[in-house]
């Protein structure tokens, strides 16, 4: 993901071609580097859409959300 902010409606854009392609490698084309690479930045969008809600949440700027490291994202318990 890029380094500038992005909107809800962009991360969720990007979650929908995501899953599309995730769907896509797990049913036609498997290709096990890429589907990792997919399941990653997924992990990582719904961690900043999240982060972008709680600081809607507590009336701070949701532009001020970052996309956070691979390691820390998928450290996570769900």
């Amino acid at each position: 993901m890029n380094d500038k902010p992005m909107s809800d409606r962009d991360v969720l854009g990007r979650v929908k071609a995501l899953v599309d392609e995730e769907h896509k490698l797990r049913n036609h084309e498997p290709d096990p580097t890429r589907l990792a690479q997919v399941e990653t930045e997924l992990d990582q969008c719904w961690d900043l859409l999240r982060q972008r809600r709680a600081h809607k949440e507590f009336g701070q700027n949701p532009d001020e959300a970052s996309v956070r490291p691979v390691r820390e994202v998928e450290g996570y318990q769900q």
